[in-house]
This record gives structure tokens, C-alpha cells and sequence, in this order.
């Protein structure tokens, strides 16, 4: 006889099945920009934007240098992603590993991306955001420097 845990936990795995989504793994052979991958998992091309960043766009000053550090980074890597949604754009919405490293939060720290909670709100992202700006890195260390989506609102 199965032990009523067991049988709760199918139910709810068979109703729920995105409850039970698990982490997947795959490598990554291509960096759009500082928040912007392409992984492959399970022999499928997976467009995948980082939760809780955002990093300057391409033309934007400090875009290259992001989409720089996010290849240094993560680059031909085995990564481990975990899923939070989809985006508009139908991009799968995740928290990234790259070896033992959260990608996002590492380019929040080099001062490569700014904390955005529009979507996923994380709150140990906000200290390292600080640190990185009183550290003036990377973007930080421009006084002008402005957040993709105030950039977005003027340039598009």
C-alpha cells in the first residue's frame, strides 16, 4: 500500500504540472546582450532573458561592455536554469547558473546590469546593487548613465 504523501504528491504533480517544473541544464552558444542567452536544452534552442535584471541595451553606453562580461561569464558554459516564466517577446524568463555563479546577480556586481523587479522581485539582488554603486563599478562609475528602460522611452 503506497503511503498517502506519496499519492498526495501525484495528484498534485498530475494537476500541477507546473509546480513540479524542474531545473534543467544545457550550454549556452550565444550571448545576445548583458541579459540575453541562448541555451541548449534537450537538443533545443532556448531563448532565455535573466530574472531580476536588466542590462543596457547594445547601443547604449555600457551595452557591449555588458554582453561582454555576461559571455566572459557564461559563454560555451553548462549552465543550470531555472524557469519562471515566459516572457512577451515568448523568452523563457530565468534565474541562471553558470557553474556556481547567478549570472544575473554577478552582473549586477560588476555593475553590468541594474536591479529590475518589474517581473521578479528578489530582494538580495537590492545589497549587491548597492555595493556595485557605491563601488562605483561598471556603469556606476558614469554619473549619466541610465537604466534600459528610461533609455527605451527616449531612443525608441
Amino acid at each position: 500500500m503506497q503511503h498517502p504523501l506519496v499519492a498526495l504528491a501525484l495528484v498534485i504533480f498530475i494537476a500541477f504540472p507546473g509546480l513540479a517544473r524542474a531545473d534543467l541544464t544545457g550550454k549556452v552558444i550565444h550571448i545576445t546582450d548583458g541579459d540575453n542567452l541562448t541555451v541548449i536544452i534537450n537538443n533545443e534552442w532556448v531563448r532565455v532573458r535573466l530574472a531580476g535584471i536588466d542590462a543596457p541595451e547594445t547601443n547604449q553606453p555600457f551595452g557591449t561592455r555588458s554582453r561582454q562580461s555576461l559571455s566572459d561569464l557564461c559563454f560555451w558554459e553548462k549552465v543550470t536554469v531555472f524557469p519562471k516564466g515566459k516572457d512577451q517577446y515568448g523568452r523563457m524568463f530565468a534565474k541562471v547558473r553558470c557553474g556556481d555563479v547567478d549570472a544575473g546577480e554577478e552582473q549586477v556586481r560588476r555593475g553590468m546590469a541594474w536591479v529590475y523587479d518589474r517581473y521578479v522581485e528578489d530582494p538580495t539582488l537590492d545589497p549587491v546593487e548597492d555595493e556595485a554603486k557605491a563601488a562605483k563599478r561598471g556603469l556606476w562609475a558614469d554619473p549619466y548613465s541610465s537604466p534600459p528602460w528610461e533609455w527605451r522611452e527616449i531612443w525608441e
